[in-house]
């Protein structure tokens, strides 16, 4: 199984070798060893993932859609097993049967929090406050904790006039800041994001990033699932690329990562267009992160250019151009 590790220097490596025994450190809090995944026999979601995560470590898992990043997530939040391969959180092994121990499934539960990619999924509750109520009441917590959590969250994400209404009558952008908030109202030491950047609009994007950067610097442990690869380098240090394959196809720091355009466009995260200047072909990348518009066609050729001269149909310097 040979994956690349692309920690700047290094060249290629074994990724389950370099878990053990080195690497296998007794204050990881989360370590996965030949993990896979079927949701049916005949659909694998994730292949032989070795993977370990330490405290107060960002990490962004990237992929193509459909590669497994949401199911590894699902995984780390105990709400999948392994099919084969083992998944370890805070030294014990986690499977469906030691949590259906109540007192691992609490100590588990309080520790790690999950926010789903479409708040829609998360949110069931008849007011904001409720569902912000709900985990905290789940742990046990007193009533005066959990009012007092409550209104340190809601004050922190600016939605205490949120708290009396109902969560299907707000916004995309308040909807996504309530399923934030009831996560946070827990007090994980490990928050998981899936696509956390996901439809939102420039200025609840920019909310959001300075929530979690805030979030990161208090010393939390961040792992994130994203093809949003301009939020990357701030709020990640590592990570770690999912092939179509639903396998592990390179692990090493942001940078490193980042840097290589091959990589990324071989996992479909970023795709390349060229166009022509001046006789000479160029070639940009774009990720998968939203819509952007291009025209293949008239990017293929020189001698493409229609309406304003020297720009191909349907460039994006074109005023008549539509998207």
């Amino acid at each position: 199984m040979d994956r690349e590790d692309r920690s700047g220097t290094a060249g290629s490596g074994n990724l389950a070798a370099s878990l053990h025994p080195a690497e296998r450190a007794t204050d990881a809090l989360f370590e996965l060893r030949g993990a896979c995944y079927s949701y049916d026999d005949s659909r694998p979601a994730l292949r032989d993932v070795w993977l370990m995560v330490r405290p107060g470590e960002s990490l962004a898992v990237l992929g193509s859609n459909g590669s497994g990043k949401s199911t590894l997530l699902k995984m780390l939040d105990g709400l999948v097993h392994p099919t084969s391969g083992t998944f370890r959180a805070f030294g014990e092994e986690i499977t469906r049967e030691s949590l259906r121990d109540q007192d691992t499934s609490h100590r588990f539960r309080r520790r790690v929090a999950l926010v789903f990619q479409n708040p829609d999924t998360q949110l069931f509750s008849a007011t904001v406050r409720e569902e912000m109520a709900f985990g905290p009441l789940h742990l046990r917590l007193s009533p005066e904790e959990i009012e007092q959590r409550i209104a340190d969250v809601a004050g922190m994400l600016d939605i205490e006039g949120l708290l009396d209404r109902h969560p299907f009558q707000l916004s995309g952008g308040e909807k996504r800041k309530v399923a934030l908030a009831s996560v946070l109202v827990v007090n994980p030491e490990v928050l998981l994001l899936d696509e956390p950047t996901s439809q939102l609009d420039p200025r609840s994007r920019g909310w959001l990033l300075d929530i979690l950067s805030a979030i990161r610097e208090a010393g939390k442990t961040l792992v994130m699932a994203t093809n949003d690869l301009g939020t990357v380098p701030r709020l990640a240090q590592r990570a770690v690329v999912l092939n179509e394959s639903h396998g592990m196809e390179a692990t090493g720091p942001v940078g490193a990562i980042l840097s290589d355009s091959r990589l990324l466009a071989s996992v479909n995260v970023l795709h390349e267009h060229f166009h022509w200047h001046e006789g000479i072909r160029h070639a940009h990348g774009h990720c998968h992160d939203g819509a952007h518009a291009h025209d293949h066609d008239s990017a293929a050729r020189p001698d493409a250019a229609a309406g304003k001269e020297g720009a191909p149909e349907g460039r994006l310097d074109d005023p008549g151009a539509s998207g």
